[in-house]
């Protein structure tokens, strides 16, 4: 037995002998780690509260504006309150604008979801009251104005008359001139008419041929003369073989007793101020050539233009 265990030594067995784990370098990837995730812990908490206070802010410029609309808005109604006229279209409008400013500031005080839209939507109602309040006060002062010159003219036409028959005659057409060109004068006048072509994706293109669809642009003329409030404008474009261009449908308006046929019509609201306006007309099988484009408000042809197309 002895000789067959001959050469062999249990102690080099041993487990101290065999391959161990590092504990250290264990320890330090767990240290790694978690200092990862502070960071990473850290980074989040800034990015956290720096989005809470930014919404604080949001929040408290949101009250700070509709405070300032409200305000702007009650002021507005004070000043319809103090504005006082005998004539009674006037009054009346007064007091239907009165009634929409009412209704605005109960939206207001009732409104609960407020954000940046709805902030520029009520600025331009408050903007839109304002605007027309101040068509208002120029035709009252012109009313005044005319008014005031119509009592000097009467008076000098009463010393007239009591002078001469023939002289109050003569007044009397003066009168009557003056009114036509006041009726006149108040007529909107339109300017700068543009005809383009445009694609179907309201791109202009530099042939007529490739069109989908037409703009007039056009600007209506500052007129103090004028009331202020909405128009609806007519445009007949007439194409170079002589033809209107119009729908299926062919509407009409009424023109010194006749009925035309019209391209397109657009609603604007005009306070005496130049506005910029843009009316469309869809078709297509256009041909390049002299385009005869006209313009027509209340009843009167109120600018025409001869554009080449190619």
């Amino acid at each position: 037995m002895e000789e067959n265990n001959l050469g062999y030594d249990p102690s080099e067995f041993e487990d101290d002998d065999l391959p161990q784990p590092d504990a250290g370098k264990s320890i330090r990837g767990y240290r790694i780690v978690i200092v990862i995730l502070s960071v990473i812990l850290v980074a989040l908490s800034v990015l956290y509260f720096s989005m809470h206070r930014q919404q604080m802010l949001d929040n408290q410029l949101l009250q700070s504006d509709r405070d300032s609309i409200q305000n702007d808005l009650g002021r507005l109604m004070d000043d319809y309150d103090n504005l006082r006229i005998s004539n009674d279209t006037i009054s009346a409008n007064l007091d239907f604008e009165r009634q929409r400013a009412d209704s605005l500031m109960t939206r207001l005080k009732k409104e609960r979801s407020w954000n940046l839209a709805k902030i520029k939507q009520y600025e331009k109602e408050v903007g839109t009251l304002r605007t027309i309040m101040r068509g208002y006060l120029h035709q009252i002062d012109s009313l005044n104005s005319l008014n005031k010159q119509l009592i000097r003219e009467n008076v000098s036409y009463r010393k007239e008359i009591s002078s001469a028959n023939l002289r109050a005659e003569v007044a009397e057409e003066k009168a009557a001139e003056l009114n036509n060109k006041v009726r006149v004068g108040s007529v909107v006048r339109a300017r700068d008419i543009r005809l383009t072509a445009l694609n179907a994706k309201s791109k202009e293109v530099s042939r007529i041929r490739n069109a989908q669809r037409l703009r007039t642009d056009f600007v209506l003329s500052a007129n103090e003369l004028a009331t202020p409030g909405e128009r609806t404008i007519y445009v007949r474009i007439t194409s170079p073989d002589g033809y209107v261009l119009t729908t299926e449908a062919m509407p009409t308006f009424e023109f010194e007793g006749e009925r035309l046929s019209y391209s397109a019509s657009r609603s604007v609201d005009y306070q005496n101020q130049d506005l910029a306006v843009g009316i469309f007309f869809n078709s297509s099988g256009f041909a390049a050539g002299t385009y005869l484009v006209q313009l027509y408000c209340d009843g009167y042809l109120i600018g025409s233009s001869e554009i080449a197309m190619r």
